[in-house]
């Protein structure tokens, strides 16, 4: 059997994923769906294959990476989930003290992909901290599935202090200069965007294809943001008009990218909906970003 390339996929597969993957549609119903687009020589078991994530091919950055010290620590979230186990990255042998970035998950835990962005941006020479909201749950169980039924037994709120709590984690670290990013890709642009709201001096947020806060909220926000979006996301992209004009009405200095032609989660590069121009793009936008605002 050949194998499966992106573009033998029809773009309903992609939308049908995407409401899997954000619980709007429960498995059964996934997949007595996904039979649909068997057809052709593409067999359910080689489509299912293909639409999930590859992580052990994907890793850029691996959790070994001469270049880096990078471990499991654990801090306190008082008004969260208590005691939150994260993977804490910074450049080996360091001696001065570094901006640092928070890497928020999806909607999934700390899965390989975030900790290797967590690992990616401590190679650029930022101290990251990427948390796991799952820890009150046990972790991030190995899968994406199991995760996501995990992650929706949380209430989003008590996840957001959380990562609140590892802000003031990073800001207090000895090899920390204070000056503190956040970056975070679907439920965790959810998460930036609302830490912009929630922390008058963060500084600086990256929203990647994340919901956004409603325009009181919006009054709130300090923090310069870069927002990243998929032109084929209706989903979340039906939210940024009246966004945008909150930030518009009440002067906030933001950026906002929409890649053509790519779906929610192209920054993932360990599932097919990953694109390569559209993260590579971004991903030096973000790292720029930071650097102007925090170093």
């Amino acid at each position: 059997m050949k194998k499966i390339k992106k573009e033998d996929i029809n773009q309903e597969v992609f939308d049908l994923y995407d409401d899997y993957a954000h619980n709007k549609i429960q498995r059964r119903d996934f997949m007595k769906k996904l039979s649909l687009y068997a057809v052709g020589g593409l067999t359910m078991q080689s489509l299912l294959s293909f639409m999930m994530p590859n992580y052990v091919d994907s890793i850029l950055v691996p959790q070994d990476d001469p270049r880096l010290d990078s471990t499991y620590i654990t801090y306190n979230s008082p008004r969260g989930g208590g005691g939150i186990k994260a993977l804490l990255s910074k450049p080996k042998s360091n001696t001065e003290k570094l901006p640092g970035i928070i890497v928020v998950h999806e909607n999934r835990g700390l899965n390989p992909y975030i900790e290797d962005v967590g690992r990616r941006a401590a190679a650029e020479g930022f101290i990251s901290i990427a948390p796991d909201a799952l820890t009150p749950l046990g972790g991030y169980p190995g899968n994406d599935d199991e995760g996501r039924e995990m992650q929706k037994q949380r209430d989003k709120n008590e996840m957001l202090e959380d990562f609140i709590a590892a802000f003031n984690y990073l800001k207090n670290h000895e090899q920390c200069n204070g000056k503190i990013g956040v970056v975070g890709f679907c439920f965790g642009g959810w998460i930036s965007n609302m830490m912009a709201v929630r922390i008058p001096d963060l500084g600086a947020a990256v929203p990647y294809y994340g919901s956004q806060p409603s325009a009181e909220e919006t009054a709130e926000i300090n923090a310069p943001l870069m927002m990243h979006y998929a032109e084929l996301d209706k989903r979340v992209n039906a939210g940024w008009p009246a966004y945008e004009a909150a930030l518009k009405d009440n002067n906030k200095q933001y950026e906002a990218f929409v890649y053509p032609e790519v779906n929610h989660g192209f920054h993932n590069n360990t599932t097919p909906r990953y694109d390569e121009a559209a993260a590579t793009l971004s991903w030096n936008r973000t790292l720029l970003f930071f650097k102007e605002n925090l170093v």
